[in-house]
């Protein structure tokens, strides 16, 4: 009896021992993993349920799906948002990967990780980093960025370079697909072989796009779209990432198939775990006639129910921002309209309490090529300018140079003739500025006569000053008895002249004369006052 008894508690260390995973170590918010392989050869993998609950000594909860990742692999991606010590246990219908068992130690977080992207309680039109360090957010549109290495086995040289050249100019977010195939425009004779993305050989479902098996998944697209998001992760990029796109004509499932639901579920499952990733449904989801709201609303309710980490969400069709607001965290809108700066202030009238982010305002800037010829604005200092109103305007916006935007990227922008390069360097000076000035804690502001302003409601007020103004018009009450100062921003050079200073004893007329030093057809005059 006692050697049975030694036996048996032999057998149950060894059963906990084959059931447990060795303890990981992350730090806070760092993308972690836990790698599984089942015994058994599955016919139908992506109807496997995977899950791990993941318990922190907090009490804290959280159910993070897991997904097949080829030839009997599985994988649990985790981002967890607390310091210490997490156990967790698998789930799953595959019974060879049930009961798995083990421990995450989360450590300090990495200096350069801020958390993913939260819009604060007490400031809801803006966004902030959930370790509360500001973001100003100003996004790239860079749709076939998924296919630059696509084919490229050992790295992403061509993705390294273009996402450092961008970051290096201010850009923090790029806008872009899962997935794109082609567009039924451009000046295709003009693109350079080696920068023409349009009908990839890759393609995220079985088959090709031209002869699909929808039935099926291509891991292997994935595994390269993970190189893409975890590089955008490293450099502190955020990927807003559209799940579908309707007008580049990529041959999907019909919506709501269980083939279409087998695509989203695995895109929500791999990607969620990334602290860079915002979610968007669908590019203009609903200007093609694929889908309706109902759909669009299921999918975003799908999402939230698997999405354990809960990233922002939005959905790139302002008619279904408007009327469903609530579904969505920030509100995204397409508006071309010549009068952008006065659509957007009616937008962020109708949405006090959310984030309105222009996410295609008419300016397609081109300098070589046009691959898109239905823009409403491709000239470069017009498609600045109306950058400058959305932001004075409260909003935030989305840059396009037409031949990194669509099929074809180039992705060393600038190794060609200058003439031909995209003027990154104003946007650069376009986000410092916002930044030294603190654009989550700016306001729209205007008055009898004055220019288009942004006002901090104490010290600070920076005005639009449009194309040959001669003075700054118009009254400011607030500024009756005070001592101000008039310094002038040239967004071409990115320069501020010192200007005059005058102290408003009686009347408050600004009739500040625009400093003729400023070299860009608008400028923005900043106005520092005190008592």
């Amino acid at each position: 009896m006692r050697g049975f008894k030694v036996l048996f508690n032999y057998c149950c260390i060894l059963l906990v021992f084959i059931g447990s995973i060795s303890a990981q170590s992350v730090g806070k918010w760092d993308v972690g993993e836990i790698k599984l392989k089942s015994r058994k050869i599955r016919t139908d993998p992506f109807a496997v349920t995977l899950r791990a609950i993941f318990i922190h000594s907090n009490g804290t909860s959280l159910e993070i799906p897991g997904f097949y990742n080829d030839d009997r692999n599985w994988v649990i991606r985790y981002a967890l948002p607390y310091e210490g010590s997490w156990k967790y246990q698998v789930q799953s219908t595959e019974r060879t990967l049930d009961g798995k068992s083990g421990v995450v130690e989360v450590g300090p977080k990495d200096g350069d990780q801020h958390g993913p992207l939260v819009i604060p309680e007490d400031n809801r039109t803006r966004f902030i980093y959930e370790d509360g360090t500001s973001y100003q957010l100003m996004a790239y549109e860079l749709d076939w960025l998924f296919a630059l290495d696509a084919e490229n086995p050992e790295d992403i040289p061509k993705t390294h370079q273009i996402i450092k050249t961008i970051k290096a100019h201010g850009f923090n977010q790029v806008v872009m697909n899962v997935y794109a195939y082609d567009a039924a425009w451009g000046e295709r004779d003009k693109i350079s072989p080696e920068h023409n993305y349009a009908e990839p050989q890759v393609y995220p479902f079985g088959g090709t796009n031209q002869e699909p098996d929808h039935s099926t998944l291509n891991i292997d697209f994935f595994k390269h779209l993970d190189r893409v998001i975890a590089h955008l992760n490293q450099q502190n990029v955020v990927a807003h990432l559209m799940i579908y796109v309707w007008n580049k004509k990529v041959n999907w499932p019909e919506p709501q198939s269980e083939d279409d639901n087998r695509y989203f579920d695995y895109v929500v499952k791999r990607y969620q775990a990334y602290p860079n990733l915002v979610w968007d449904i669908s590019k203009e989801a609903l200007a093609y006639g694929r889908d309706d709201m109902g759909y669009i609303t299921e999918r975003i309710q799908r999402l939230r129910k698997l999405d354990a980490h809960q990233r922002l969400v939005s959905v790139h069709d302002y008619n279904y921002c408007s009327a469903y607001p609530e579904q969505v965290d920030f509100i995204s809108i397409q508006e071309w309209a010549p009068n952008v700066y006065n659509m957007m202030l009616e937008v962020a009238e109708r949405h006090p309490n959310q984030p309105i982010f222009n996410i295609e305002h008419g300016g397609y800037e081109t300098t070589m090529h046009k691959i898109f010829d239905g823009g409403a604005y491709t000239d470069p200092a017009t498609c600045l300018r109306r950058n400058y109103q959305c932001a004075f305007a409260g909003a935030y916006t989305t840059y396009y140079w037409q031949n990194t935007s669509w099929y074809e990227v180039v992705d060393n922008p600038l190794s060609l003739p200058k003439e031909k390069q995209p003027n990154l360097e104003w946007y650069r000076y376009f986000h410092k500025l916002l930044s030294t000035y603190q654009f989550d804690q700016l306001r729209p502001w205007q008055n009898a006569f004055t220019s288009y302003g942004l006002y901090d409601g104490d010290r600070t007020l920076l005005l639009f000053v449009p194309e040959k103004m001669e003075q700054l018009s118009g009254t400011v009450l607030f500024l009756k008895q005070k001592k101000v100062s008039v310094s002038w921003f040239d967004p071409f050079t990115g320069k501020t002249h010192q200007g005059e200073e005058r102290t408003f004893e009686e009347g408050t007329w600004l009739g500040f004369k625009v400093d003729d030093r400023i070299t860009a057809p608008f400028g923005v005059a900043i106005l520092k006052f005190d008592d």
